[in-house]
């Protein structure tokens, strides 16, 4: 018997086991091959997603946020969507986490603020009241020493005020570089513009650490929104936030709503704010530009 040629140990050392070596042999080229395609797939998903920009096929929509006491409604939340030529239209799970990944969050990202921030002055030459758009921002974005030059410049060209944009930022965010994040923040603040902690609840923060940075507004999380008022844990997890935040001076946004009970239970407690299928789900521009012009006010009970 001839020594194998996988491993070149002898034939009679092996004595039957060529079979054996022969199969992980097998497996150790299908996990190869299974790389090497796993690449080639990403990188061209990553070509993809940068022609995607070139070509703009990226579109926003837009999630109302209302005033719970009033039913008005007071911004919107500017979220993006992929309008891909061959599978329509794509929500942002399914990748955002490539562009994170790749760096394309960036570009991306500046093309968000620019197209929400046209996209309210607009409307603010057509409406009465003040409206603010809410624009993520991500970990890349944060980290990318331009930022507060892209802003800027989305302000400037647009002619939007900076009181009407609000830059959002989730709680874990900041804990990954305090100094970093904190000067970054200070930084947009001093222009005017309101800042937002985003999903509050779920990145084991605290309301004491946040204190230190510079926010206007805290979103509950819509996993604490779903069950109330019938979940304990969920009720008092929503009442503390409430509670707490308005005795740090912030708005408090509750993220996720879908049912009356959910709403009259925020409004008992004072939340200032709302967003959720109950009101609308996510508009294209047009339409939303309709339903802020025809002011529908909440649903009847």
């Amino acid at each position: 018997m001839a020594d194998c040629k996988y491993c070149r140990k002898p034939a009679g050392f092996l004595r039957g086991k060529h079979a054996e070596c022969e199969e992980q042999h097998r497996q150790r080229e299908r996990l190869v091959q299974s790389g090497r395609e796993q690449l080639s797939s990403r990188i061209a998903t990553e070509t993809r997603l940068q022609s995607a920009l070139e070509q703009n096929e990226f579109v926003l929509h837009y999630e109302p946020i209302v005033e719970i006491n009033s039913g008005r409604i007071t911004g919107m939340e500017a979220l993006i969507r992929w309008q891909h030529p061959e599978l329509g239209l794509l929500s942002p799970t399914e990748f955002i986490g490539l562009a994170e990944n790749s760096g394309l969050i960036v570009p991306i990202g500046a093309w968000v603020l620019r197209t929400a921030c046209s996209y309210n002055q607009k409307l603010q030459k057509r409406q009465t009241g003040p409206l603010t758009v809410s624009v993520n921002l991500s970990v890349r974005q944060i980290e990318d020493e331009h930022l507060l030059r892209e802003i800027e410049r989305a302000l400037s060209k647009s002619g939007l005020k900076p009181g009407n944009l609000e830059l959002e930022i989730t709680e874990s965010i900041p804990m990954r570089d305090i100094e970093g994040s904190k000067k970054i923040l200070d930084g947009i603040k001093s222009m005017g513009i309101r800042l937002a902690i985003d999903n509050f609840g779920t990145g084991f923060s605290s309301l004491g650490y946040i204190r230190g940075f510079p926010f206007d507004s805290i979103k509950i999380d819509r996993s604490f929104i779903k069950d109330i008022p019938h979940d304990p844990d969920d009720v008092a997890t929503a009442q503390g936030i409430i509670a707490m935040a308005h005795a740090m001076q912030l708005n408090v946004i509750a993220e996720g709503v879908e049912t009356r009970e959910q709403l009259e239970f925020l409004r008992a407690h004072g939340c200032d704010e709302f967003q959720g299928y109950y009101f609308r789900k996510p508009q294209p521009a047009e339409d939303f530009a309709r339903l802020v012009g025809e002011s529908p006010g909440l649903p009847a009970a």
